[in-house]
């Protein structure tokens, strides 16, 4: 079994990648769906933000209402802190879970765990290789922009909400740059694949 940490930074383009490895055979665990799992009605980790944030946290159907709740702490950097320590280490104990279950059918599995916050949340240790998709600031505000439906200003305290990608790229193993076409991006990961297939990285 080989696990590969998927990170990145917000819209940079990760889970274009995970496509395409999924495409070459990759099991992949969404760290941004297990994250919208743990914290369904009346589950522990929603129990906790309700508590926090009261229920005016909350839409119509009791879900956490994720637009309101981004504008919470992507505003307030010990909002964010906090927000993380609830969900993170659920995010983590589900993914030890399904890599259990994946590895008990093929044991020769590649594993892809997109995790955009793979470094800054600590579980870049459980990998066995880490790789990054990067594309500039410039370009990575931009898309994120019109991505988002952001103003400049909006987009820019979510971007400094993360590391930035360059900071991020000490602890890459293999790095795709996402700055050009989906074609060059493709070739990338083929690229990648083949060297994993053949024990590289």
């Amino acid at each position: 079994m080989l696990i590969i940490g998927l990170t990145g930074g917000i819209a940079s383009g990760k889970s274009t990648v995970a496509k395409m490895l999924v495409k070459k055979g990759a099991h992949l665990i969404d760290a941004d769906q297990i994250a919208r799992e743990v914290v369904q009605p009346d589950l522990p980790a929603w129990q906790e933000i309700v508590d926090w944030l009261g229920e005016t946290i909350l839409l119509p159907d009791r879900s956490i209402d994720r637009v309101k709740l981004a504008g919470i702490v992507f505003n307030d950097s010990a909002k964010l802190e906090k927000l993380n320590e609830i969900i993170h280490p659920r995010v983590a104990d589900r993914f030890a879970v399904l890599s259990s279950e994946i590895a008990g059918k093929d044991p020769d599995a590649v594993i892809v765990y997109d995790i955009p916050l793979l470094i800054e949340a600590g579980m870049h240790s459980g990998v066995d290789l880490i790789l990054l998709v990067y594309v500039s600031p410039e370009i990575q505000l931009e898309r994120l922009q019109q991505r988002d439906h952001l103003s400049r200003i909006e987009a820019e305290n979510r971007l400094s909400a993360q590391m930035p990608l360059g900071d991020k790229k000490k602890y890459a193993d293999a790095i795709i740059d996402n700055s050009g076409s989906i074609n060059e991006t493709a070739a990338q990961a083929e690229q990648f694949w083949d060297k994993i297939m053949q024990g590289g990285c």
